[in-house]
Formats: structure tokens, sequence, C-alpha cells
């Protein structure tokens, strides 16, 4: 009983600190790659691409072979002594082996090879895009998460604020200064401060239950850790989106895979080019056979086994030019179907670039229009803070209604969220900035 006592209360313990746990930015980004199924696919299909690396060597190795076979045939037979035909059964095999290797086929195992190191490449650079994708996703979510608290701590305080007006106005009520409509009107106010409460903790929650199942783990008792964002700084981390770009040229997978897409073309150029040269292939075989007469007369015996093996054994080498002379254009057209491509690849590098260039200029855009929102939202928060503060002294004196009251209260409320939206957009539209010019730090 005790030790059973003792499981159940390291239970509860372990239950408690899972649910306790507060997870960090770089902890959520490190569990959505280590789960991420398409993350997952993209690491087998990095490892196929290395089957091909290995499927290509072989293509230099010499292949072997081994043959044996057996045969039993019925009939009539000549007989040695008397010279007549008669019926006989006959079982007799073969042995061999061969080996042949390709000497010279126009560089072609060559380039193949070559061709399989760049699928590796390319897997990788097709892994590294599919994880700074998911990457920006938790980033996202995280963020959304943190802004959803700053709203409910928003919501809450201006609860409380209205709880302590309805004492207030039922004390102002209790003593005629004010009619009952005021005080009625002071509910009503509260009671959609705890409605703006209750819409905020289910924002939270779906926060929560986005980021949790990105990450594939449970949503009971997910939490992250807060992060200070601060104040958002008033000058760009970049002075303009060129800079931005020319980082990101050498380290975005999108554009190195590109790049090497236009080495695949050459290679395939080559490969095409390899049919107007000759090929040549070497062989070597050996060959043995053996048989036994079954109905053989008296007298007579067959040839042991390992003598007939050694008697018929040969040995042979051989070599095959392949000289090609003309085969219906197909080698020529294919050659230049492959300088084709290797323009269509070129071109796709260049729409890569362009669509790169546009998406930094856009983000930069949207990251100096988050700042002056944010600018505004600042400027906006203050000047309703002072009116709200006016118009509180003027309400405690009795020289605001109650309605005039709640929609100054209202424009405080607005721009306290307007504050705090902006601030969450301008740090996620920094943080993508920052991603473009690898400059992102997950903490």
């Amino acid at each position: 009983m005790k030790t059973k006592l003792i499981v159940f209360v390291a239970f509860l313990t372990s239950m408690a600190t899972f649910s306790q746990k507060q997870w960090t930015l770089k902890e959520c980004v490190d569990e959505a790659l280590k789960k991420n199924i398409s993350i997952q696919q993209n690491r087998l299909s990095l490892e196929l691409a290395k089957k091909d690396v290995d499927i290509a060597k072989g293509n230099f190795l010499p292949n072997l072979n081994a043959n044996t076979g057996g045969n039993l045939n019925f009939g009539t037979g000549f007989d040695p002594v008397s010279q007549d035909r008669v019926n006989t059964s006959f079982f007799g095999g073969s042995l061999s082996a061969s080996s042949g290797i390709t000497v010279f086929n126009g560089f072609r195992n060559t380039n193949i090879y070559k061709q399989a190191q760049l699928g590796v490449a390319s897997s990788m650079l097709d892994l590294k895009q599919i994880e700074n994708d998911i990457s920006l996703f938790v980033v996202n979510g995280y963020l959304n998460i943190l802004f959803a608290k700053e709203n409910l701590e928003a919501a809450k305080v201006q609860y409380e604020i209205s709880k302590t007006q309805i004492e207030a106005a039922e004390a102002r009520f209790n003593s005629g200064v004010i009619p009952k409509g005021d005080l009625l009107n002071t509910q009503s106010t509260a009671a959609t401060n705890l409605q703006a409460v209750i819409t905020q903790e289910n924002t939270l929650d779906l926060a929560l239950l986005n980021l949790a199942q990105l990450l594939q783990v449970p949503v009971t008792g997910f939490d992250v850790a807060s992060v200070d964002v601060g104040q958002p700084s008033e000058n760009l981390f970049y002075n303009n989106s060129t800079m931005v770009y020319d980082k990101s040229l050498d380290r975005m997978p999108e554009i190195e895979r590109a790049k090497l897409a236009i080495e695949n073309a050459d290679l395939n150029i080559e490969i095409s080019k390899a049919s107007f040269l000759p090929s040549i292939t070497a062989s070597a075989g050996l060959s043995t056979n053996y048989g036994y007469n079954l109905n053989l007369p008296d007298g007579f015996s067959n040839t042991a086994l390992f003598d007939q093996l050694s008697d018929n054994f040969g040995y042979g080498l051989g070599f095959n030019v392949s000289i090609p002379i003309f085969n219906r254009f197909q080698t020529k057209n294919r050659v230049a179907q492959s300088v084709i491509n290797k323009e269509v690849s070129q071109l796709s590098l260049e729409r890569e670039k362009v669509n790169l260039k546009q998406t930094i200029e856009q983000a930069f855009l949207d990251v100096r229009t988050a700042l002056k929102s944010y600018e505004a939202a600042k400027i906006s928060l203050a000047s309703q803070e002072e009116a709200f503060k006016n118009a509180q002294e003027r309400y405690n004196f009795g020289a605001m209604t109650q309605f005039d009251f709640d929609q100054v209260r209202t424009r405080l409320v607005n721009a306290q969220a307007t504050l705090i939206s902006s601030k969450y957009d301008y740090v996620f539209k920094t943080k993508v900035l920052q991603f473009y010019a690898g400059d992102l730090v997950l903490e």
C-alpha cells in the first residue's frame, strides 16, 4: 500500500512538472523540426538520393555472374561394342562464370555519378527549405500566443476597473447622486468587459492549440515562456531591402537549388553527347561441362566428375567496340533538348532571384509600414490615456455622464488593443526580415 502511494505521488508530481513546463521558442522550433511529417519524408528522400550515389559508383565496377545447368536425354544411341543403335539415357551439365566491365562509354558513368551527387545536395536544400518554413510557422504561432496573453491581461485590467466603478456607482446611487440608469450602464459595461476577457481567453486557448498541434504535443498543460519583446526600436535593422537581398542570395536554399539545376543540365548535355562517341567493354569467362551415360554396356564406365571438369575446362577474354555511325539523328536531337533544358534552368534561377527580391522588398516595406503603425498607435494611446484621466476626474465629480465616460473608455481600450496588435505585427515582420538576412536567432 505504501509503495502504491509513493508511485501515485510521483506520478502526480511528474504531471505537475509537465503542466508547469513553459516551452522556449528554440524548444518549440526544435520539437517541430523533429516531429514534422513532411520533414521526415524529406529526410527519407535524402537517404534515397544517397543510395543513388552508391548505385552510380557501382557502374565503375565489373560484374560477375555464375551459371549452371543440366539436362537429361532419353532415346536411341550408338553402342560402341555391338555397333548397333540401342536405347540409352544421358545426363549432362555445365558450369560457367563470366565478368564484364565498361572500359569507356563517353564518360557517361562519370557524369551520372556527378548527377547523383547533385541529387544529394538538392535533397539537402529541399530539406533546408521546409525546415525554414516550419521555423517561421513556429515563430508566428509563438508570437500569437504572446499577443493573446497581452490582450488577455489588458482585458482583465479593464474588467477590474469596471468592477471598481460598479462599487463607486452603487455608492453614488445610494446617495442619490446618480440615477439608476447610470448604475445599470456601469454594470452593463462591466458585463461587456467580462465578455471581452472570455473572448481573449478563448483566443489564447486557440493560439496554444495551434502551436501544440504544430509541435504534435498534448495541448493539456501546454504553455510557452514569456519573451520580453520590449519596445520595438524606431530604427530599422537594415537601411534598405538590397542589403537584405544581397545577404540572402548566399543562403536561401531555393537559389542554391536553382544553381544546382543548371549544373545538372550541363551534365545532361555531356551525357547526351556521349552517344556520339564509341563505347568499349571487356569481358572474361570460364566454362566446363560434364556428362553421364546412364545405360552404359557392361565393361564400360563414365569418366569421374572432376576429371571431366578438368578435361573440359576452358576460358576466354574478349572486348567489344561499338562505334555509332547513324541513329536517325536521335543523339543530335537529344543534345539539342538538353541545351534547351539548360536554358530553362537558367531562366528558373533568374525567376527565383526575382521572386526572392520581390519578397524581400515586400517584407522590408511591411516592416516600415508596421513601424509607422506602431508609432501612430503609441501616440494615439498616449492621447487616449490623457483623455481617460480627464474624463475619470470629470465623471467622479459628476460633470460627465456614464454614457460619455464609457465612450472615452472604449476609445482607450481600442487604442490599447491597437498598440498591442501593431507591436507584435512589427516584431514578427522584423523576424521575417532577419530570417532572410540570416540574422534570426532563436532563444
